[in-house]
């Protein structure tokens, strides 16, 4: 038997030692959703995903329908005992959709002050359709100043063509690069490429969450970019996040699937529900159970 050199024999036990290329730590899994429904399901409950996302008007805590429908699916949250992401959005009762720096302070201030649990917060929803980053910078600055052991995402952004752009614009003009950035990447998912995912994460630093996700059932919201759209296509899509998107590098962090279901007259202009208005699981919600190790049903 030939002998191994000292040297050579420790780069042999460091190569061994060393994780095989391409691994990566499992992601997180969670479910977006604006509706309090998924709370009640026991289908929702045997996932024992930690992780939930609300897209919120940002001056949600001065309307009293938005503030009842929030009290609603907070109290689901708090009861299921998960974590809730809230990303705040454009008011639905005022004509301006550019709140100062200052308001958005306030809004998250007013949000932890009436749910002192809540910890993680995005500036904007798709913030590079229709916002300067400057913008976006300044009210991330504020809001981290207003609750510096918050976790911020700079914003939740589209997978479209400036994304990358975008991201850098912010970084300059808030002087810093996020911890963590929000991406909702249907276009990669749903054509099966990774495009839109990796100019985001070679554009900027920080870590990944795909705070929206998956597979689209149906949509008819006047989008250009085409992608098929079926209950068996959505499936795969859902599988490509979790088997390629998730896996590009160890940055991306969490996944959240939206949504989580379709009720009666919902879904007109989008529809990505884990189950159908029929109340019945779709072929999404079974790949999401096996990755989970949880027995359909």
């Amino acid at each position: 038997m030939r002998r191994i050199r000292p040297v050579l024999l420790l780069t042999l036990l460091a190569l061994v030692a060393l994780p095989a290329a391409g691994a990566h730590a499992k992601v997180a899994i969670g479910i977006a959703d604006n509706k309090s429904d998924m709370f009640s399901d026991p289908r929702f409950a045997a996932l024992h995903v930690k992780y939930v996302r609300i897209m919120v008007p940002y001056d949600a805590m001065h309307d009293y329908a938005a503030r009842t429908w929030l009290d609603g699916w907070m109290a689901g949250a708090k009861a299921n005992g998960v974590k809730p992401l809230v990303t705040f959005d454009r008011s639905t009762k005022r004509t301006s959709h550019n709140p100062s720096a200052a308001q958005m302070a306030k809004s998250l201030k007013d949000v932890r002050k009436r749910y002192p649990f809540v910890k993680e917060f995005a500036t904007w929803n798709e913030a590079n359709i229709n916002k300067r980053p400057e913008t976006v910078a300044r009210w991330w600055t504020a809001m981290r100043k207003a609750c510096p052991t918050c976790t911020i995402l700079g914003a939740d952004l589209l997978d479209r063509g400036n994304v990358g752009t975008w991201a850098k614009r912010f970084v300059t003009a808030a002087k810093r690069t996020p911890k963590v950035w929000g991406l909702h990447n249907y276009t990669d998912a749903n054509t099966l490429k990774t495009t839109g995912t990796r100019k985001l994460l070679g554009a900027v630093k920080g870590a990944v969450w795909f705070t929206e996700t998956g597979g689209v059932v149906s949509r008819h919201n006047g989008s250009g970019i085409n992608f098929p759209t079926s209950a068996s296509h959505a499936a795969t899509a859902t599988k490509f996040v979790f088997s390629t998107l998730a896996k590009l590098s160890p940055r991306v962090q969490r996944v959240y699937l939206y949504h989580w279901n379709i009720g009666p007259g919902d879904g007109r202009t989008w529809d990505s529900g884990l189950i159908g208005p029929d109340g019945q699981g779709r072929p999404a919600l079974t790949v999401l159970q096996g990755l989970l190790g949880v027995k359909a049903g």
